[in-house]
């Protein structure tokens, strides 16, 4: 089994982070470091260490749906005196991971889990998985402008892929649009619409594919129901 494999199915973080953390150098396999990705390890008789803490495969897979609010990071720990997610869902006795992110000033769905391979799928641009967001905007981006959202912009030097684009309304100086996006760039959302001259001013992610919030109340978290699992499984 390939080591980032086995790091993702203890729990640890998805297959993409457990791939910078070898490579970050803070994997050891048997007492050594380790730093190549297509090393093999055997479950039962290798003893692999990240960060110095002995991992194995996990037994229960947990699944949460967690509405995040704003002023929270996804991460597992922050070094800046941030609230992390991690500090909504103390109940749970699992190690689990939030799948992608939201920034801090973010709310909305995420999904945190000990799956590593359904992180992996959920997260992996080949799987194309799309997720729906809120944006209130300044201004009132016009017709042409909503076109562009939707065919591609340019950030951090890369054309963003076709985005679905609502207008959802106009207020007094502001427009709610719904933008759906099957990448996962940084800020990407808030980057789009800083592009074509209408920044954020608050956005949040209302559903991952089929998987919505359904009334779930900010800071409050669910478990996923077997139904949705095996929708997110077969993406």
């Amino acid at each position: 089994m390939r080591l980032q494999k086995f790091i993702a199915m203890a729990g640890v973080t998805s297959r993409r982070k457990a791939e910078e953390l070898i490579l970050e150098g803070k994997v050891k396999v048997n007492g050594v470091v380790v730093r190549e990705l297509g090393t093999k390890v055997d479950p039962n008789r290798d003893i692999v260490l990240v960060n110095n803490k002995k991992i194995k495969p996990v037994e229960k897979k947990v699944y949460i749906l967690l509405n995040k609010p704003e002023g929270y990071v996804t991460s597992l720990k922050d070094t800046h005196s941030n609230k992390v997610v991690l500090d909504l869902v103390k109940d749970i006795k699992e190690r689990i991971f939030p799948v992608g992110r939201l920034d801090k000033d973010t709310s909305g769905l995420l999904i945190m889990t000990n799956d590593g391979d359904l992180a992996y799928k959920l997260t992996h641009p080949k799987h194309e998985v799309w997720k729906k967001y809120i944006a209130l905007v300044k201004g009132y981006p016009d017709n042409n402008k909503l076109e562009k959202l939707r065919n591609g912009v340019e950030i951090d030097g890369r054309l963003t892929s076709k985005a679905y684009v609502k207008l959802i309304r106009r207020n007094a100086n502001t427009t709610l649009l719904e933008i759906s996006i099957h990448e996962g760039r940084n800020r990407q959302v808030r980057k789009m619409c800083e592009n074509i001259g209408h920044p954020v001013i608050e956005l949040k992610r209302v559903a991952i594919g089929n998987i919505k919030l359904n009334g779930l109340e900010k800071g409050k978290w669910r478990y996923l129901n077997e139904k949705e699992i095996e929708y997110l499984k077969n993406i």
